[in-house]
């Protein structure tokens, strides 16, 4: 067992059970790790912001304010110094292969045991990348979907959020409302996506990100006006 008192973790899970489960793996991982659990995109960010840098972020996938990789897609954006282990009951290569694409540096499964997580987390906070054992990431990338995961890893941590609601079919006004800002800014972020994306329209934005993600990122109205 490694002694690392000043390593600070931050779970984040919207099921307190697993929570529980991922905090035992830290604890047997590493002895005296300061260890935070959230249960949203929005509490998350709050623990990112208060107090010490975090060491490493355990991110579930599926939780309130989280949309496909939508999350990891904002977290890498706001804090690209942080490292993040995805945590996901969808353990496909595809999903695997993409979380890394989008700059996790490391995946667990649920189904994985406290031991195997452990070494996960002491993998990455080494600075190495970790997958499941067996799961082969070598397959023939697709340039399509290549160059749009590159798109979408330039979008500010703002324009993540407005492309989310933008998914979920909130108007500009709507938009402005939730994230304090004027219309005219909403307008600014989404003209930047499309821009970013090299596509036409708020549709086609989405429809792009749900086309990376599978069916994670709705399409409900998101043929509004910019």
């Amino acid at each position: 067992m490694t002694k690392q008192p000043s390593t600070r973790i931050v779970i984040a899970d919207d099921h307190p059970l697993f929570r529980g489960a991922l905090r035992q793996a830290v604890s047997h991982a590493l002895e005296g790790a300061d260890v935070s659990e959230v249960g949203s995109l929005e509490s998350l960010t709050e623990a990112l912001s208060q107090g010490a840098d975090a060491d490493l972020v355990l991110l579930d996938l599926t939780m309130p304010g989280v949309q496909g990789f939508s999350g990891l897609l904002f977290l890498r954006a706001d804090h690209p110094e942080v490292p993040v282990i995805v945590v996901s009951a969808n353990d496909e290569p595809t999903v695997i292969r993409r979380c890394i694409e989008f700059g996790a540096l490391g995946f667990l499964p649920k189904t994985a045991d406290v031991e195997q997580m452990g070494e996960a987390i002491r993998a990455v906070l080494a600075g190495s990348v970790w997958t499941p054992p067996g799961v082969d990431l070598s397959s023939p990338v697709d340039i399509e979907v290549a160059d749009m995961v590159r798109r979408l890893s330039t979008l500010t941590p703002q324009q993540v959020r407005v492309l989310m609601m933008l998914s979920e079919g909130l108007l500009n006004k709507q938009i402005a409302y939730e994230l304090g800002v004027s219309e005219a800014t909403v307008k600014a972020h989404v003209s930047a996506i499309l821009t970013k994306l090299n596509v036409d329209s708020r549709t086609q934005a989405v429809i792009a990100a749900a086309k990376i993600a599978g069916t994670a990122w709705a399409t409900a109205g998101a043929s509004a006006t910019i």
